[in-house]
């Protein structure tokens, strides 16, 4: 039983193979049989089969966006509401996780500008595609420009009716509805601890639940998986994978870039530190977060190696990786904001500057309220798109390659939060010297 458990396929293997699986046969329904692309099996196999299977892949996940929404952006924002409370260094830890968060979006955001990477499908191909996702595109995105019609919220943010608000979250009420998560975080923070415990025990369970149910969701992924590609690479043929190609680069560059450039001279200038003897002080916890795609997986091999191997004092590495393994995803952010432009220039979608800072702002505060577990960015940018009338559908053209974005981003998450304590004790006047460092 033990032999056969260990020789059991990996679910993120499934998707892969689910996604080459879907794209081969699809480019291969195109060529071969007559007509291509508009040949009326193969077009009624897409519409009736691959488009339903799919939909209920996505629609498990759809329908977990509110709760998980809520319980982790909540969480998220008491922690660091509480961290506040610790003094100069919950402040200053503040302070650095938002400065880099920006950075981090600002950096993607300004990456798929310039590379376009979801730019250059022909332009039948994409109409073809907009068509085989939902006939009733067209009307859809009437609808979502209207305004809503009961209770707007005020200057578009403050949300009068939260409830409702959460009811069409994915049309149009997200920014309110995560708004109104904010506020209420900050206000639990704010509350006597004691009076505060049930309510954080509560979302805590609402959280767990939620993250079971993304779970159960991706235990269908290699399925959905399949079908939804199988359906884009029927339409787009070679295209979906230089397409693809280009997103996956993107994305590597736009982190690696952050990891070895931005958080390099934020260790030499702020932490006062060697970069490249940092980053060979913490290879084990990149190696970590690299195989287990997870910062809160991640978390006791950090808190060892933080004191350990960096030096760094156990107040304020403990505290300060603590609370960034929920509250700082600035990798996460970074992938989000490039996913969502990525989606919007896929389908021919083009986002001005104040949706684009739109898309800033909601990744950076995303960032915040994901899940530090494989999987967990998915559910909100399936919330996000849903604002900006991106078809929902097409995240399933980009979760199969998500495995390799999803280990990458997660070595950066932690990277993040050692080099925010590193700078935080260099701030404080503590020592960082290593053990070794000491007996020298």
């Amino acid at each position: 039983m033990a032999e056969t458990a260990r020789k059991r396929t990996p679910l993120h293997t499934k998707i892969l193979l689910s996604l080459v699986a879907g794209g081969v046969l699809g480019i291969t329904a195109q060529f071969v049989l007559p007509g291509g692309p508009k040949n009326e099996d193969l077009v009624w196999f897409s519409e009736n089969i691959a488009n339903n299977v799919g939909s209920i892949f996505l629609t498990m996940i759809f329908m977990i966006v509110v709760p998980l929404l809520f319980s982790a952006l909540t969480l998220g924002i008491a922690e660091i509401g509480d961290a506040t409370k610790v003094g100069r260094i919950g402040f200053r830890a503040l302070v650095m996780t938002i400065v880099l968060s920006v950075i981090a979006v600002l950096l993607g955001i300004a990456a798929v500008n310039a590379v376009k990477p979801g730019v250059g499908l022909p332009e039948e191909k994409r109409q073809a595609l907009l068509a085989a996702i939902d006939k009733g595109a067209a009307e859809k995105k009437g609808a979502a420009e209207k305004p809503a019609e009961a209770d707007p919220p005020t200057l578009g943010i403050l949300p009068r009716n939260p409830l409702l608000e959460a009811t069409r979250a994915l049309t149009g009420g997200l920014l309110p509805f995560m708004f109104f998560s904010l506020v209420f975080g900050i206000a639990l923070s704010a509350i006597d601890p004691e009076k505060a415990l049930p309510l954080k025990q509560f979302l805590e369970g609402l959280f767990a639940v939620s993250l079971k149910v993304i779970d159960f969701a991706m235990l269908l992924a290699p399925i959905g998986v399949f079908f939804l590609v199988f359906r884009t690479g029927a339409i787009l043929g070679f295209d979906l994978v230089t397409t693809l190609g280009k997103y996956v680069l993107i994305v590597l560059a736009a982190l690696a870039f952050h990891q070895f450039v931005v958080y390099s001279l934020v260790i030499k200038f702020l932490a006062k530190r060697n970069p490249m003897e940092f980053f060979r002080q913490m290879k084990t916890v990149m190696l970590t977060a690299f195989a287990t795609s997870s910062s809160n997986a991640t978390l006791p091999t950090a808190l060892k190696a933080a004191e350990e191997d960096l030096g760094l004092p156990r107040k304020i590495s403990t505290f300060v990786l603590t609370v960034g393994a929920t509250g700082n995803q600035n990798g996460t952010a970074l992938f989000e904001g490039i996913t969502i432009l990525f989606l919007a220039q896929f389908v021919g979608i083009d986002l001005d500057l104040s949706q684009q800072f739109q898309v800033m702002l909601l990744a950076i505060v995303a960032g915040i309220g994901t899940a530090g577990v494989p999987g967990g960015s998915w559910p909100m940018i399936a919330g996000v798109i849903q604002r900006f009338n991106i078809p929902v559908e097409t995240i399933g053209i980009v979760l199969g390659i998500d495995r390799i974005l999803d280990m990458s981003r997660t070595v950066l998450n932690v990277t993040g939060d050692m080099t925010i304590a590193a700078c935080v004790a260099k701030w404080e006047g503590e020592p960082t010297e290593t053990p070794e460092e000491a007996m020298a």
